[in-house]
């Protein structure tokens, strides 16, 4: 198999910018489970607000954003908050990755303008959003998951917070 997009640079374009009562990483709950009614907002620039038609008829979305405030790692190996040993970058949800890009399934309150209210949330203030996409149980939800290290650590997601350790 070729490779015809290694080592190529790409950009992207923030729409808008979330804010959230998180100011700095230490705290923050670590996924939207832990961050269960907690409200904040998504602000979009004014010229992707016409993106925003009909997005009011989802209960929830999918943000894309950027980890702006994670550290600029090149390890691929990190210990995740639910537990206490080293795992690949790609097997837990860590801030430090090879693109910092972070995804989070929130609860959209209303729509006032080019402002999103949205609740569940596990963002820091300031951050830049990517994209939005609406969330569809059908497209979304899979059936017989497996969630290799995580099994038995569930129940401590509801408590658990960022204790600093990936951000700048």
């Amino acid at each position: 198999m070729r490779h015809t997009s290694r080592g190529r640079k790409m950009s992207f374009v923030p729409i808008g910018v979330i804010h959230t009562p998180f100011k700095v990483a230490k705290g923050t709950p670590i996924q939207p489970a832990a961050g269960r009614d907690i409200e904040g907002t998504v602000e979009l620039f004014a010229e992707f607000i016409p993106g925003l038609k009909d997005i009011e008829g989802f209960s929830h979305i999918i943000l894309i954003y950027y980890f702006h405030k994670a550290k600029r790692t090149a390890s691929l190996r990190s210990k995740p908050f639910l537990d206490n040993k080293v795992h690949g970058i790609f097997a837990i949800r860590a801030p430090t990755r090879p693109n910092q890009i972070g995804i989070s399934v929130v609860r959209l309150l209303k729509v006032d303008g080019g402002v999103l209210h949205i609740r569940d949330i596990d963002i820091l203030d300031g951050t830049p959003l990517l994209d939005i996409k609406p969330f569809f149980p059908d497209f979304d939800r899979k059936q017989k998951v497996r969630i290799g290290w995580l099994e038995g650590r569930k129940g401590r997601l509801g408590r658990s917070r960022d204790d600093g350790r990936f951000s700048k």
